[in-house]
């Protein structure tokens, strides 16, 4: 079995073969069929070694992600990954069981005696692709939704964080075999090769250019999806609203890993007579979060130098169309550039034709837009993808309401950032380009589970009624059940 090393980094490890993923799935099926539904005690079992497993190894987990990043904050990692791993299990082990149950539902009066049941049905083998963003969250809170259902499950992390993918791989080795979690290693080949397999479902948490591909990979097999993707996640600031108590909240949302969050705020809708005071105080509060960016240890890098490039790229396009730039803090540019780090940085004065107003940000910068009405705004936002997260702040009831039934979008969090992402109760997903399906909690129980309905007929039934030959008693118990319907 792969090792750590005495320093605490994984051992390295061979990158798996794409040629080598069939096999791997086959006898994870053959393994699925001895055991297809397994019991609350196997289930529970797994999750609570996954839950031991990850808490050994928090402090390797929170180096590699950072050797990953080039630097990524330990509190980052700890409250946006561990906790949210450890909350999912605890949350599973608690409800799993009553999910697991055989469901009474309904039956409608011509159908009577006969009775209706759900029954829940593991599907068998869960793919899942995982992003770099948030690497041990991402791959792992689906795998606690697939053992859970009773599944077994493949793991891709991203070849943007191989330091992570590699002791993941170890330290999911120590307590489950290759049959029942498996974690594939290394590069877009080997990505490709694992979203064109046959799986019973397939989870992709990424962007939405790369989701496509992998949505088309999928469908010739007819493997249903998970998708989980981005877009321009828009934050409404309603005239109601109070600067300085929402400033911090956005701040620490569009911050939070330096921006690379897919639900963070992408751009903020506001009134114009205001733009100036909220750009100068989200600012001044980035400054009192980060007084430095550069060489400070609670500030995250960008993950790769294509990544950072991209996101001078907005920034001098912006400018160079008549956007107006302010960035926070005084840090020496050449060292930021060295670290990979980007300061939180506003934009103002923006027009639609900028390419920080189409793309994807994911990164510390902010454009505002101006918007005098909440009509406006939700015009402004309906007109575009919808987007994965949106997020209002004010404090007008009415107002609010009409945001929640007047647009589209993925998930909701009102007057903060993105904590409905991390809510066990509710579904998290997107919508249309920002993705399909849902999961968390009883969410992703379903998700990754067979809801298979069932019809009991009773021995009381008159349904014989309806056989051939027909008769005048069929006529009548046709004339029954239109009036029983």
């Amino acid at each position: 079995m792969v090792r750590l090393n005495p320093d605490g980094k994984v051992a390295k490890i061979k990158s798996t073969k794409p040629g080598d993923l069939g096999e791997i799935l086959k006898a994870q099926k053959a393994a699925f069929d001895q055991d297809s539904n397994p019991s609350w005690g196997s289930r529970k079992s797994k999750l609570l070694k996954l839950s031991a497993v990850i808490k050994e190894y928090e402090a390797n987990f929170i180096q590699a992600i950072s050797e990953d990043f080039g630097h990524r904050a330990a509190v980052e990692t700890v409250v946006a990954e561990s906790l949210v791993i450890q909350g999912s299990i605890k949350h599973a082990i608690k409800h799993t069981p009553k999910w697991m149950r055989v469901r009474k539902v309904p039956t409608a009066l011509q159908f009577k005696p006969g009775k209706n049941r759900i029954v829940p049905q593991p599907l068998g083998v869960i793919g899942i692709i995982s992003p770099w963003n948030y690497p041990l969250q991402l791959a792992v809170v689906p795998l606690i939704g697939a053992i859970g259902a009773g599944n077994r499950a493949m793991i891709k992390p991203s070849e943007y964080t191989p330091k992570l993918s590699e002791l993941l791989k170890t330290v999911l080795g120590k307590v489950f075999t290759d049959e029942e979690v498996f974690v594939a290693t290394g590069g877009v080949d080997v990505a490709q090769a694992f979203s064109a397999l046959p799986f019973d479902h397939l989870v992709f948490t990424g962007s939405t250019s790369v989701g496509r591909i992998v949505a088309k990979a999928a469908a010739d097999n007819l493997v249903p999806c998970t998708l989980e993707l981005g877009g321009k996640s828009p934050t409404i600031i309603d005239d109601s609203a109070d600067i300085d108590a929402i400033v911090p909240k956005i701040a620490n949302g569009k911050l939070l890993n330096a921006g690379q969050t897919c639900v963070a705020p992408d751009y903020v809708l506001m009134p114009e007579s205001r733009i100036n005071a909220f750009s100068e105080a989200i600012l001044k509060k980035a400054e009192e979060f980060y007084p430095k960016v550069a060489g400070n240890d609670d500030y995250t890098s960008i993950i790769a130098d294509s990544h950072y490039t991209r996101l001078q790229d907005l920034i001098e396009d912006a400018e160079k169309k008549g956007a107006t730039v302010r960035v926070a803090g005084d840090d020496d540019k050449q060292q930021l550039a060295k670290e990979r780090r980007v300061p939180l940085t506003v934009v103002t004065d923006t027009t639609p034709d900028m390419r920080i107003m189409q793309e994807e940000i994911f990164g510390p910068l902010l454009p505002i837009v101006p918007s005098e009405t909440l009509d406006d705004s939700l015009k402004y936002v309906q007109e575009r993808e919808r987007p994965l997260a949106l997020y209002w702040f004010g404090n007008d009831n009415k107002k609010r309401d009409k945001v929640l039934t007047q647009s589209i979008s993925g998930g909701v969090s009102i007057n903060d950032v993105a904590w409905h992402v991390i809510q066990e109760d509710i579904p998290f997903g997107g919508v249309g380009p920002s993705g399909m399906g849902a999961y968390h909690g009883e969410h992703g129980f379903e998700s990754f589970s067979h809801m298979k309905g069932v019809f009991l007929q009773s021995k009381f039934s008159q349904g014989g009624a309806l056989h051939p030959p027909y008769t005048e008693k069929t006529s009548k118990m046709i004339n029954l059940m239109r009036k029983l319907s």
